[in-house]
């Protein structure tokens, strides 16, 4: 049994890690089984498999307890958010052909042991399929070995995808991936068949189902034996029926309620528990996140940030918007923005590593930001607003030009772009923070088109003073570009006063002549 008191998230406490914890799905687990016994008499003609369906309903769980089970090792490929194509290839290149190192630093095979190779969240991967350069790909990965800059280099996922199917046509070990939307790894462009067609000749293709109200029950059942926890059974019911057939929603719901109810769960904890966290629903948020902003205990933060049923990255996202508007003070927003910063970082680690702990520390630092962070009374009354970054819309900001700009200028993934970057700048530049547009330094800095700019700071490009305001860019943009760009427009300048003075001097003549 493993420790109550640790403070470790139980969705991962309790992940399975063997085939007789899994639960729901048992076609599919078949069929998984089935492929991977495959790989231990030869190499098959599909030498990857494809895990799509929602969030939480053990694909990823699914597949490593069936590798435990074979006594496989498992390696994830998350090396970082860039997941360009010279990333997949560092990552996977001894990992496909299974080399490891020995301790002179040579190469070792084994051509006996089996490695199953995960890739999560495929979907993640932004762009398109068109292929990377070898000179820019090689270039990247030497830009590791050197100091100094290297031209040339690859930035966010460029070309991503293309390595991926690459590492599909060639892996001499079963490759795993995983995504909750399929769609959005295709394209929604006319050419998805295509690319679908173009991934299920190479990958098995294999949907994931919600999880049975009675598999949910029995998992309900296994986290209280072990966390020596009693519940009625008509709590357990009611908590059944308020799931939709997600397997961490009711593990995180479970610890939620165990906060305020650690020894026996009945159904009044539970209604409590539906009514603060309802997922998905804007209305039931805001009583919890308005108490999450007054508190002032580190422990309720932390309770709180389990009731609000938001996951640590959305959570992050939630206080990094609001926190302009319920601070008044500078000190308190700054230090809330320095915990916010180490959050990031924090979540950031699990596409690195098997440190699921991370995620336990960036969502209680996340509620910490909101709440300990700063000292000073909060108003009687304040605005929290959904964050617009968050909203899947048609906005000026998702344009493609400017995640392309920016993503090239930081070295970032364009997904880092529209999640992380973006909303700082457009906060910075809004009218809260007194924002103003004709200070043009951070757009050209960034290299931003004069749309871009009007983008950044929220006002309509067809207004006459939008217009102008475009025109005073263009032309600072101008003055400021590089020397080379000057000389240029210097030397034809004086081409054209030439070629007028050549001209005008032929005209006199002429009239002279006459």
């Amino acid at each position: 049994m493993v420790d109550s008191n640790s403070p470790d998230d139980w969705t991962e406490r309790y992940r399975p890690t063997a085939t007789r914890e899994l639960e729901g799905n048992d076609t599919q687990r078949k069929r998984i089984r089935n492929w991977l016994t495959s790989w231990e008499q030869g190499v098959p003609n599909k030498r990857g498999m494809l895990l799509s369906g929602p969030p939480g309903v053990g694909k990823t769980s699914l597949a490593t307890a069936i590798a435990n089970d074979m006594g496989w090792d498992v390696i994830e490929l998350n090396a970082s958010d860039q997941r360009n194509a010279a990333a997949i290839r560092r990552a996977s290149k001894g990992s496909a052909n299974h080399f490891t190192f020995s301790i002179d630093g040579t190469f070792n095979s084994d051509a006996n042991q089996r490695t199953l190779i995960l890739l999560d969240e495929v979907d993640h991967l932004s762009g398109t399929f068109r292929k990377a350069s070898e000179e820019r790909i090689e270039a990247t990965l030497s830009a590791r070995l050197h100091s100094g800059g290297v031209k040339k280099t690859l930035s966010g996922d460029s070309g991503g995808k293309a390595e991926l199917l690459k590492l599909l046509e060639n892996t001499k070990q079963p490759v795993l991936l995983t995504c909750n939307d399929p769609m959005r790894l295709w394209g929604r462009g006319g050419q998805w068949r295509a690319t679908r067609d173009r991934f299920s000749r190479l990958a098995e293709i294999i949907e994931f189902k919600r999880v049975t109200d009675s598999a949910l029950r029995r998992i309900a059942n296994r986290v209280l034996v072990a966390e020596g926890v009693t519940a009625d059974a008509v709590a357990i019911d009611r908590l059944v029926a308020s799931n939709p057939g997600d397997i961490r929603a009711i593990v995180r719901d479970l610890q939620a309620i165990c906060t305020t109810s650690p020894e026996h769960i009945d159904e009044q904890a539970v209604v409590e528990q539906i009514i603060m966290g309802q997922r998905d629903q804007q209305i039931d948020l805001f009583p919890g996140l308005e108490k999450l902003y007054r508190t002032q205990s580190s422990s309720e933060a932390a309770n709180l940030s389990l009731i609000l049923d938001k996951t640590p990255d959305e959570l992050v996202a939630w206080v990094t918007w609001n926190n302009a508007s319920v601070m008044r003070q500078p000190e308190s927003w700054a230090r809330a923005s320095k915990t916010l910063s180490i959050a990031a970082k924090s979540l950031f680690v699990r596409f690195s590593n098997l440190a699921y702990r991370s995620t336990y520390w960036g969502g209680n630092l996340g509620s910490l930001a909101a709440s300990v962070a700063s000292t000073e009374n909060r108003p009687d009354r304040f605005a929290l607003q959904f964050p617009t970054f968050l909203k899947r819309g048609n906005e000026s900001w998702r344009r493609s030009s400017i995640v392309e700009c920016l993503a090239e200028t930081c070295g970032a993934s364009e997904m880092a772009v529209r999640e992380e970057l973006w909303p700082a700048l457009r906060a910075i530049a809004s009218d809260k923070l007194e924002g103003d547009p004709e200070n043009f330094d951070i757009s050209l800095a960034l290299g931003l088109s004069s749309s871009d700019h009007l983008a950044l700071h929220g006002l309509r490009a067809n207004l006459k003073t939008s217009k102008a305001l475009a025109e005073r860019y263009d032309e600072i943009q101008i003055v400021n570009a590089s020397p080379g760009i000057q000389s240029d427009f210097t030397q034809i300048e004086e081409e054209i006063n030439e070629e007028n003075q050549s001209q005008g001097d032929s005209a006199q003549k002429s009239l002279d002549f006459f």
